[in-house]
């Protein structure tokens, strides 16, 4: 029998992964946009989703609970413990409902096909003296190649007991689905005209219907005109005012039926107070059946495992009060667990721009198209839809940013790459991937209808000749120092770390051998081959940094070191330089002539990342051409941003009689060399900078170091974005290039360097806990003023790195 081309191409993507990647890694919240949403990293495939509405009111299925979404006002959601290869716990607190969720997801490994998983959905009422009455929907959508069809009975008043599915697709094979009721759960039997329908209370409702290819991401639309349809049609007899509505639980019911050619099925279940639910996947070709006992045994023993690695790798601060030991440990196991957690895989299409430019750019960006033909490269005229590419990436917020932001991902690897290695350089790889023939990524990755879904369309298209700041290198580099510390030094063992899970043979749970996520750490032929694997596309990277982003010396006359080692964001608006990062803050006019200091900085801490990566890989003549790279751009981020009138470093610009002038504007900009460690620590430069840094008057503060100095015209103005509030990731490349350059390293500002850290490091930790304990959520930003979140909330963001901050 011949398969289908299009077959065969998926056949290889299975390949592809079960050959390169940990098949642990193949399922997971990959959704997480949803509050409960589980996918393998396959393009197209199975997916799942969890819905909830109270059954108090009919109002309340118009605020179904299925996306993310600030709106929904939840008191928080928050995975306790996650670890990207067993699994993990989330709590979920929804007053409005009046009901805590609680959604536990377990790995089983086995078979070949990625293995087996089990979940757990939980919920017990908020108020125990008020009444909690919850409907549950879980559905199951099947994308591409395959089919689901249904084994249990069908019956047009609901199901009684077990409901399966089975399925197939070409990556996963055959596999069961099934979804089980706890033992205590409890329907609602006495509201109105519970008599009419009692062949329906408490039971399991459901329905089957097919979904047009690329659909299943607006299942929630899908299921709820369903119920709608039907619950119209019921209340249709009883219009009398004086016999009343029947009770909204027996009316807001799945139809019980399903389609012909159904590739989306959804199971309902309808409780009265606490209740509890399991699914299980099974996979064909693995032999282990899943039951309760699963996760009853399971999910205990990985919350005690993560919990004690969790205290070796990140382990509690010494100068801390131990009394605040267990809240604070709570706090950070919650911020780490979120960002695995968030992670999400994506697969789609995209918008790509390659002829927009705004007009201080076109001169360039014409050059440049006109080489592209020369090449032979066709150049659209317009916006198109490129290719569909898929991408793993962490996310900044779940529910306002769920999807990869180049500027965010290397602060995220930084953290998953301390908890676990092989995940960080999973998602690094993913990312690189990406990176095209010319060395382009685009800066903000909105993958597929579902993604845009999300995205004002006015910011989805992207255009090859923007950058973002390339924090990817610091993975790279976090990567090479975890592999130099292994090198000199041998980890705790399985035992120590509680990877045993302290039970027999027997126990249904997900069992290790070694420690998740160290493969390339303990071989060094491993990790020298992923080195070599990234290395020409990120070489690619580099060079279309330099070429693309390239600023004008000589044009200007200006005196440097280097006649070419000059960077500018291409990009800009007149209010904004969205490249940078640092949105709206304060710069000269948009010119040609522009030399922007933060990217220069980047550049050159970039182009120390390729030195390390080609000496460590054996690339010699790369490595010393970096070298000099390195010390040209060094030298011009003296010679061609420090302004020595006010001792601080400033973006450079040109007047209207093409004299170079410097834009200074105290804040983040002009701590940059400082940020990424390019300063000698016997610089002068450093002691005014620290000064700037530490005065009250200008960017310290009792909550972080502000954006933006506070004695400055536009503090607070406008948008307010980068013009004062405290971002943490910026604390964070302080305190981390205080304690591991400044204070560390001998110098006349050392002892200065170490007390900064001290009080800096205390500040920001003590405020984003106080904040998420009174709000219960960490935060984009916090107020340069009181210290309060701002922006938006169950933002992981920037937050995962308060755990790095003792770690270095």
């Amino acid at each position: 029998m011949k398969l289908p081309s299009q077959l065969l191409l998926l056949g290889l993507v299975r390949f592809a992964f079960s050959a390169e990647s940990d098949e642990s890694l193949l399922w997971g919240p990959y959704r997480p946009n949803l509050y409960f949403g589980l996918r393998p990293r396959i393009p197209n495939s199975l997916m799942t989703g969890l819905m909830w509405f109270g059954t108090h009111d009919y109002q309340s299925i118009s605020r179904t609970r299925h996306t993310c979404e600030q709106g929904d006002k939840l008191d928080s959601y928050t995975w306790t413990e996650y670890d990207a290869h067993q699994g993990g716990v989330q709590v979920i607190q929804d007053s409005a409902n009046n009901v805590k969720i609680i959604t536990e997801f377990l790995k089983v490994p086995g078979g070949d096909h990625g293995g087996s998983w089990a979940a757990r959905v939980k919920g017990e009422p908020i108020k125990s003296d008020v009444p909690s009455r919850i409907s549950t929907i879980f559905y199951f959508g099947l994308e591409g190649l395959g089919g689901l069809e249904m084994e249990t009975d069908e019956d047009e008043n609901g199901v009684q007991g077990d409901f399966k599915l089975s399925g197939s697709t070409p990556e996963l094979d055959d596999f069961v689905v099934r979804v089980v009721d706890g033992p205590n759960n409890t329907a609602f039997k006495s509201g109105p005209h519970a008599n009419d329908f009692q062949e329906r209370i408490g039971k399991t409702h459901f329905i089957g219907q097919p979904i047009a290819p690329g659909g299943i991401w607006q299942a929630k639309d899908s299921i709820l005109n369903a119920l709608i349809i039907r619950a119209r049609e019921v209340l249709g007899s009883y219009q009398d005012p004086e016999a009343g509505l029947p009770d909204p639980s027996y009316v807001l019911q799945l139809p019980d039926e399903t389609y012909s050619g159904s590739n989306l099925f959804a199971v309902q279940k309808l409780f009265d107070g606490p209740f509890q639910f399991d699914v299980f996947f099974e996979s064909g070709s693995s032999k282990q059946k899943l039951s309760s006992i699963t996760l009853d045994q399971g999910v205990p023993a990985l919350v005690n495992t993560y919990g004690q690695r969790f205290r070796s790798v990140f382990p509690f601060p010494p100068d801390y009060d131990k009394e605040r030991e267990q809240s604070l440990e709570a706090f950070s196991k919650a911020i780490t667990s979120n960002l695995i957690a968030g992670v999400g895989y994506f697969y789609g299409t995209s918008i790509v721009n390659r002829k927009f430019s705004f007009e201080w750019d076109e001169e360039e960006d014409a050059a440049q198209g006109n080489a592209q033909e020369e090449e032979g490269d066709e150049v659209q005229p317009e916006a198109r839809l490129t290719d569909p590419k898929a991408l793993l990436t962490a996310t900044p917020s779940r529910s306002f940013f769920p999807r990869g932001f180049y500027w965010d991902e290397g602060f995220h690897l930084l953290h998953i790459g301390q908890w676990d290695n092989d995940f960080s350089l999973e998602i690094l790889k993913s990312w690189i991937d990406l990176i095209d023939e010319d060395g382009w990524v685009a800066r903000e990755q909105i993958l597929g209808e579902e993604a845009r879904s999300k995205v004002p369309q006015e910011f989805q298209t992207q255009v090859p000749n923007y950058a973002n700041p390339p924090t990817l290198t610091m993975a790279v580099t976090a990567f090479i120092t975890r592999l130099k510390a292994v090198a000199t030094s041998k980890g705790p063992s399985d035992q120590d770390l509680g990877l045993d899970f302290g039970l027999g043979s027997e126990a249904q749970v997900p069992l290790v051998t070694s420690a998740p996520g160290n493969k390339y750490l303990d071989s060094p032929e491993e990790a020298l081959s992923f080195l070599k694997s990234i290395y020409k596309p990120l070489k690619r990277h580099y060079d279309w940094f330099r070429r693309t982003q390239r600023g004008q010396i000589k044009q200007y006359a200006r005196k440097a070191r280097s006649r070419i080692e000059g960077y500018r964001w291409r990009g800009r608006s007149d209010l904004h330089v969205l490249t940078s990062g640092m949105d709206d803050y304060p710069r000269g006019p948009p010119h040609a002539g522009e030399l922007h200091i933060d990217l220069i900085s980047w550049m050159a801490f970039f182009t120390r990342t390729m030195k390390e990566i080609a000496g460590y890989i054996g690339e010699t003549d790369d490595e010393i051409t970096f070298a000099e790279i390195e010390t040209a751009i060094l030298g011009n981020i003296d010679d061609l941003h420090w302004n020595t009138e006010k001792n601080m470093y400033c973006d450079v610009n040109v007047d209207d009689e093409d004299e170079s002038y410097h834009v200074c504007h105290k804040g983040y900009l002009s701590l940059f060399p400082l940020f990424l460690s390019l300063l000698p620590p016997t610089a002068p430069q450093l002691g005014h900078i620290l000064d700037l840094l530490r005065d009250p008057e200008q960017l310290w503060s009792s909550y972080g170091i502000r954006s933006l100095s506070a004695a400055h015209p536009e503090f607070g103005q406008g948008e307010n974005y980068w013009k004062g509030p405290i971002w943490v990731q910026m604390n964070y490349l302080i305190l981390r290039a205080l304690h591991t350059t400044y204070a560390a390293q001998p110098g006349p500002y050392q002892a200065r360097a170490k007390a900064i850290y001290s009080e800096l490091r205390k500040n920001i930790v003590d405020n984003i806990f106080k904040e998420y304990e009174r709000t219960g959520y960490v935060w984009e930003q916090y107020d340069a003023i009181t210290g309060q979140g701002k922006r938006r909330q169950s933002s992981i963001y920037w937050m995962d790195i308060v755990d790095d901050f003792d770690p270095f």
